[in-house]
C-alpha cells in the first residue's frame, strides 16, 4: 500500500499547488491598503428581485431598500413574482415595488426570471438606468449599501460584488458553514483580489452591473444552474474586471436542513460543470495569455472537484481490493484517514482565521462562533459525495424555502451571550 500513500501525497501536493495563492491572499487582506475612492457622481439604479413564494421575507428586504441613504428618486424597485402560489406579488406591491408575475414551468430558475424582469424593466422605464442591483428575496440590505456601490462604480468598476453576511448564522452547523464560507470569500478572496488589481467574482446576490455590461452581454443570457458564476466568468474572459465593495453589506438566510443544503450544493456543483463545459476553453485561452483572473476563476470551478473525485475513487478501489485479498483494513484506511486529517486541518485553519478576524460581524454567541469553526471543515467535506453525485445525476433548479422573517434591526441587535 505504499503506492496508495504516494498517491495521496501527490493529491495533497496538487491541491497545494492549485490553491497556494489563496494562502498568499491572507496577508494581502491584512496588510495591503485599498485605494481611496475618487470623485463621486450619483447614478440612477434599478433594483432587480426574483422571488418565488417569498411572502415571509420579501417585505423586510424592500423595507431595507426603502431605508437606503441614497436619493429615493434615483432608486427604483422591481420584482418578478416567479411562478408564485402565495401573496408575494401583493406584498411587494404594497411596499412600493413594481411587480410583474411570471408563469412558466418549462424555463425555471433565477436566470430565466431575471431575463424576464430585465426585458420588462428596459421596455417600460421612462429613463435609462445607469446600472442594476440584484438581490434575493431573503436578503436584508445595510442602509449605506447603494451609496457604497455607487462609489465603487464611480471608481471605474462596471460590475461590483459585496460583503455577504448571514442573518441566521447561529442556527446550526449548516447555516454557519455557509455563513463562514461567504465571509471568507468576501474577506480573503474578493478583498485581496481587489487590492491586487485582479478580478473578483459575483456570489449569487448583492451585486451590481452597469447598463454597458448588460449591452455587451446582449442582455441577460445566463441560464446555467449557477448563473452567478457564469456571469462572472463571461465578464472575466471578456476582460471586464469585477470589483468588490466591503462597505456594501447584505445579510441573507442560509439553509438549516441537510437535505435542503444537499440539493442546493448539488445544483451548484452541477452548475460548475456546466460553466466549465461552456467556458473552459476561453478560461484556458486566457490563462495562456497570462490572465491571472482566468486562472483564479478556473481554480474555483475545476481542481477541487476533480482531485476530490480522483482521491475518493482510488482510495475506495484500494479498500475493495484490500478487503478482497484479506489485507487488514488499517493498511489502506490509515493513508486515507491521514489525507482527511490534512484536509480538515487546512479547512479549520481557513475557518478559524476568518472567525477571528470577522468576529464582531458574526451574529451569534461567542460559544457558537468557536464551535462552528470546528464544524466548518466537516461542512465543507460533505461536498465530497456531492461532487460524485453531480457527475451522474441530472439536476434541476429547485427553489430554497425562506422562513426567517427578521428585520435588519433585529439581526444587528444580536449580541454575544
Amino acid at each position: 500500500m505504499d503506492a496508495l500513500k504516494i498517491f495521496n501525497l501527490l493529491v495533497a501536493a496538487a491541491f497545494f499547488l492549485c490553491y497556494a495563492y489563496q494562502f498568499y491572499y491572507i496577508p494581502v487582506a491584512w496588510f495591503r491598503k485599498r485605494k481611496p475612492h475618487g470623485p463621486e457622481t450619483l447614478h440612477r439604479f434599478a433594483v432587480l428581485i426574483a422571488a418565488r413564494n417569498e411572502s415571509a421575507v420579501i417585505g423586510n428586504l424592500l423595507d431595507s431598500l426603502r431605508a437606503q441613504n441614497y436619493p429615493a428618486e434615483l432608486l427604483d424597485l422591481y420584482v418578478v413574482a416567479d411562478n408564485c402560489t402565495d401573496d408575494t406579488a401583493a406584498i411587494a406591491a404594497s411596499r412600493g415595488a413594481r411587480v410583474w408575475q411570471r408563469f412558466n414551468t418549462h424555463r425555471v430558475g433565477k436566470g430565466y426570471a431575471l431575463e424576464f424582469l430585465l426585458d420588462r424593466v428596459c421596455l417600460t422605464a421612462e429613463q435609462e438606468y445607469d446600472g442594476f442591483l440584484v438581490f434575493d428575496a431573503d436578503n436584508l440590505v445595510d442602509p449605506d449599501f447603494v451609496r457604497q456601490i455607487n462609489r465603487t462604480y464611480c471608481d471605474g468598476y462596471s460590475v461590483v460584488t459585496c460583503y455577504r453576511n448571514t442573518k441566521n448564522y447561529g442556527d446550526n452547523w449548516i447555516s454557519a458553514g455557509y455563513g463562514l464560507w461567504f465571509l471568507r470569500e468576501a474577506r480573503y478572496l474578493n478583498d485581496p483580489r481587489m487590492k491586487r488589481g485582479t478580478s473578483c467574482a459575483v456570489s449569487g446576490t448583492g451585486f451590481f452591473f452597469s447598463r454597458q455590461v448588460l449591452e455587451q452581454c446582449g442582455g441577460w443570457k445566463f441560464f446555467c444552474l449557477t448563473e452567478d458564476i457564469e456571469f462572472s466568468i463571461r465578464n472575466v474572459t471578456n476582460g471586464v474586471r469585477i470589483g468588490y465593495c466591503p462597505e456594501a453589506v447584505i445579510y441573507d438566510e442560509q439553509p438549516t436542513e441537510f437535505v435542503q443544503s444537499w440539493n442546493q450544493r448539488l445544483r451548484w456543483s452541477k452548475g460548475y460543470l456546466q460553466v466549465l463545459q461552456r467556458y473552459g476553453g476561453e478560461l484556458a485561452s486566457g490563462m495562456l495569455r497570462g490572465s491571472f483572473s482566468c486562472y483564479d476563476m478556473m481554480m474555483n470551478i475545476l481542481p477541487a472537484q476533480i482531485l476530490t473525485l480522483l482521491s475518493c475513487g482510488v482510495n475506495l478501489t484500494a479498500a475493495v481490493i484490500g478487503l478482497w485479498n484479506g489485507i487488514p483494513a488499517e493498511t489502506f484506511l490509515l493513508p486515507f484517514l491521514q489525507t482527511l486529517a490534512g484536509m480538515y486541518g487546512t479547512l479549520f485553519f481557513l475557518g478559524f482565521v476568518t472567525t477571528v478576524t470577522e468576529w464582531k460581524k458574526i451574529r451569534c454567541s461567542a460559544l457558537r462562533k468557536i464551535g462552528y469553526a470546528f464544524t466548518f471543515p466537516l461542512f465543507m467535506m460533505t461536498y465530497f459525495p456531492i461532487y460524485v453525485v453531480s457527475l451522474f445525476k441530472p439536476v434541476k433548479w429547485v427553489p430554497i424555502r425562506h422562513r426567517r422573517s427578521l428585520t435588519l434591526e433585529q439581526v444587528c441587535a444580536v449580541k454575544e451571550k
